[in-house]
């Protein structure tokens, strides 16, 4: 056989094998590994890392799939490799910018304090640099210009992160989804945006009832109207928190605490916001309902309803209720804990 055929089939057989190692599938690690790959890094750095890692065998196919898509930008970033895939694959990923996200939730009513504790969880935002972060009000400076941190700003949502965000790019974002809703929904209402976002942070912590919020919203509205002070527990206890002395439960002493925020003590709305408020509170806050409340009470029942009412007595009536309501639920589970109790008993 000449020499030109034996060039020829050694080059078929070549391609062949490059081909169908390219085309196999690997999973060279026990558990899903991420692969941080950092802008400027080569491709040939690319194909070590990736074999090191163990999600291509060989540096070779790496390089192979790369030269079959030279035209390609493959992107810098986190990736997590979870399933066996073959090089092809793998080059697709990178060339797509499939980044792994990190996500985080943050639920309605949520505190400066509440969000930290979640962006630590992340490992890679600490609480302390969350808060500090949520300390500088610039973002909103247009908006509410005596605000004295981002607390009420921090849209409730869930935010997609990669491992490099930081509390400041993670505030941002949240502010950022904040201008978004609150441009929709005052629709040149004129309310002083800082107020009409701490009356929300009120709303918000008061029920979870999307119907009851523009009541809510009503009852603090006819009060301040009124000159009456709010007596809101939710401030009495975000009070003792900025003061590091919450014990998870309302204290005579945190009723009569001077702390600015405590609206036991001081007429008005707080200096600020006690949560970020989503949007129903917002909105309620923005137009709350037409009543003459002035009070509102727990229903007995824990659906977390509430009675409403226009006068004292009516108020010291539904609270009465309440009260006897929690007694009879108290006295049916001590009755059925203890009917459980004999039934379980051996003869």
């Amino acid at each position: 056989m000449r020499k030109g055929a034996w060039l020829l089939l050694l080059a078929v057989a070549m391609a062949i094998t490059v081909l169908w190692g390219l085309s196999q599938p690997y999973r060279g690690f026990a558990d899903p590994v991420a692969v941080e790959i950092p802008k400027g890094m080569s491709t040939r750095q690319m194909a070590a890392l990736l074999a090191e890692k163990g999600v291509v065998r060989w540096e070779w196919q790496f390089l192979a799939a790369r030269a079959l898509r030279p035209r390609a930008r493959l992107q810098a970033g986190e990736y997590l490799f979870a399933e066996p895939a073959d090089a092809r694959e793998v080059l697709d990923r990178i060339a797509r910018g499939d980044v792994f996200f990190y996500e985080v939730r943050v639920p309605e009513g949520s505190n400066l304090f509440d969000i930290a504790r979640l962006a630590a969880g992340l490992g890679f935002i600490t609480e302390d640099e969350f808060l500090e972060a949520a300390a500088s009000t610039g973002g909103i400076q247009d908006l509410a210009p005596h605000a004295e941190t981002l607390e009420g700003y921090l849209f409730p949502s869930t935010y997609r992160l990669t491992r490099h965000t930081s509390a400041t790019q993670l505030t941002a974002m949240m502010v950022e989804q904040f201008r978004r809703i609150w441009k929709q929904l005052h629709n040149g209402t004129g309310m002083d945006a800082h107020a009409a976002v701490t009356l929300a942070s009120l709303v918000e912590k008061e029920t979870a009832l999307n119907a009851e919020r523009p009541l809510v919203a009503s009852v603090y509205r006819n009060r301040l109207d009124m000159g009456m002070k709010l007596d809101c527990d939710p401030t009495t206890i975000y009070a003792a928190m900025i003061e590091k002395r919450y014990r998870g439960a309302i204290y005579r002493s945190d009723l009569s605490s001077q702390n600015r925020y405590n609206t036991y003590q001081h007429s008005g709305l707080p200096p600020g916001p006690i949560a970020n408020p989503g949007a129903a509170s917002l909105q309620a806050a923005l137009a709350p309902a037409q009543t003459r409340y002035l009070y509102f009470v727990a229903k007995p029942g824990g659906d977390g309803s509430h009675q409403f009412s226009e006068t004292f007595g009516q108020h010291q009536s539904a609270v009465g209720t309440y009260k006897s309501g929690n007694r009879k639920a108290q006295k049916t589970r001590g009755a059925k804990a203890v009917s459980v109790r004999k039934k379980s008993r051996r003869p």
